[in-house]
């Protein structure tokens, strides 16, 4: 069946769903001088679940609520996804870079496929194969740029993000189950609502370090959590259901491009030969693993499924 083509404002919408998610990277690079990585987890989804609070309470029709085994999925799959991933990237980008964290990032989708392979059996053809290669290659050329570049700690902070990934691949994995004729935005709610439990419960361990950001980084937080926790979200599910959802996701590639952009324009990083290679390599081998994911078109795209990491892209793989 053919596709109709996504209506102009739907492309927009997915497209500053990239841009908001792709920017938390040097945001949070930036809040990490005033406050420590529990610290902006915790304000961040704190305030994000309040909000999102109010979105379900006004909402004209409210979401049939999920049974006591769907609401301990969903809480797991939040802690999984956002109290653990966030942990690791926001420790990750505080010793390494945000640039390096924007091409990292574009992994995410591929581990996603190979944990379905493991846990679904899911079949994957060759193009797909050979872009989780590539993009294990391009991974492989930013770590190495960064151990070199920036010795040991940008070689954690690289490391770490990696392994956000497969935090972020098993929430994706979870929350699939976990979502199963759910509204969007109530399993959003219910996610974020344990993720900031589990940052609020952890943030003490920097007690000694706790001091009242300022004015900048309280209106960087606030940014984080609205326009990337919640109006990231919003704006995806806007476009997805107007679109095939791999339309959707070959437009959140755009992530790791925006995110170096805005680590050179908001923090003044540089960007060597090496690492722009490596990020090269990362999006040619997403762009090839997404390749037969546009041939089949029966069934309708369906928010649950998600949105990104801070993505989308994630979620054929929340997001930021």
């Amino acid at each position: 069946m053919r596709q109709r083509w996504p209506g102009v404002w739907a492309v927009c919408a997915v497209v500053a769903a990239a841009l908001f998610w792709s920017s938390s990277y040097a945001v949070t690079k930036r809040v990490l001088d005033d406050v420590g990585p529990l610290g902006i987890g915790a304000v961040r989804f704190t305030l994000a679940t309040g909000l999102l609070g109010v979105i379900v309470r006004l909402k004209r029709r409210r979401p049939a609520r999920p049974d006591a085994r769907q609401r301990r999925l969903l809480l797991l799959s939040g802690l999984l996804g956002i109290t653990v991933y966030f942990v690791l990237e926001n420790i990750g980008v505080d010793l390494s870079t945000a640039s390096d964290a924007s091409l990292i990032v574009a992994t995410y989708p591929l581990m996603t496929m190979v944990l379905e392979l493991v846990v679904f059996r899911v079949r994957m053809p060759l193009p797909r194969v050979t872009g989780v290669l590539m993009a294990t290659v391009g991974a492989f050329l930013v770590v190495r740029n960064g151990a070199q570049e920036g010795g040991g700690s940008r070689w954690l902070g690289d490391v770490l993000l990696l392994l956000g990934g497969l935090a972020w691949a098993g929430y994706n994995v979870l929350g699939k189950r976990a979502g199963a004729g759910q509204d969007a935005v109530g399993v959003t709610y219910y996610q974020t609502l344990a993720g900031a439990a589990g940052f609020l419960l952890a943030s003490p361990l920097e007690a000694g370090n706790w001091r009242v950001p300022g004015a900048t980084a309280s209106a960087l937080l606030v940014y984080l959590a609205v326009a990337c926790s919640v109006g990231g979200f919003l704006l995806y599910n806007y476009g997805l259901r107007r679109m095939a959802s791999s339309v959707a996701v070959n437009i959140l590639n755009l992530v790791p491009v925006f995110g170096v952009i805005g680590a050179v324009a908001i923090n003044g990083e540089s960007i060597r030969p090496a690492q722009a290679a490596g990020g090269a390599v990362i999006i040619a081998g997403v762009a090839l693993g997404m390749v037969e994911r546009g041939r089949k078109t029966t069934t309708a795209p369906d928010a649950r499924d998600s949105e990104p990491p801070r993505t989308a892209t994630t979620r054929t793989a929340r997001t930021s």
